[in-house]
């Protein structure tokens, strides 16, 4: 009969090296290998040479919360992934309110696997995840959190209200509903 101490021994060692192998291999894979939906489709020219320039206003490279704030317009800040199914699927409704409500609310994509950096100073605890800000920079407020899937975040020092969030992936209709209790017509 087999020692049950002793295939515990050998069985731990390695899983243990398993995990470890596996976070070493995602951890240094080569990003080029990776398919990334957007770029390929500016590449192959899918996407105009006028798209362009709205997919570099909707994808942020860089974060600058109060920057935005101070541009006077409703925010949204949608943290993916181009590898996220979810993400994925959510990725031609930004698009799309990106460039319908260019100059009345401010679409940003962020993709955390490229800029994990960018997420620091969120809530962030799963992807996708949305956070809205009002026109003057306050997080919005939902008439109805809990309806609308909202989860409102507390700041620690202070108490007062620091984030409102969607987790998961979001509808047009959706989104359209928020613009609309935000004040903002198509």
């Amino acid at each position: 009969m087999i020692d049950k101490n002793k295939v515990i021994k050998i069985v731990v060692p390695v899983l243990i090296i398993c995990v470890i192998g596996s976070l070493w291999f995602f951890k240094n894979r080569d990003e080029a290998s990776l398919v990334k939906p957007i770029e390929t489709a500016v590449s192959s020219g899918e996407i105009s040479t006028n798209d362009k320039a709205m997919i570099n206003t909707l994808e942020a490279t860089s974060l600058d919360l109060d920057e935005l704030k101070a541009q006077g317009l409703p925010i949204v800040i949608d943290f993916g992934a181009d590898e996220c199914i979810p993400c994925k699927e959510m990725a031609p409704i930004l698009k799309e309110l990106s460039e319908n409500y260019q100059g009345k609310v401010i679409v940003k994509f962020v993709d955390v696997w490229k800029y994990p950096e960018l997420a620091e100073q969120f809530p962030l605890e799963v992807i996708p995840t949305q956070f809205f800000f009002d026109k003057d920079g306050n997080p919005y407020m939902p008439k109805d959190a809990e309806k609308m899937g909202m989860q409102l975040y507390k700041m620690k020092d202070t108490g007062d209200h620091g984030f409102t969030a969607h987790q998961g992936g979001m509808k047009k209709e959706q989104f359209l509903a928020i613009f609309d209790e935000l004040g903002v017509k198509p």
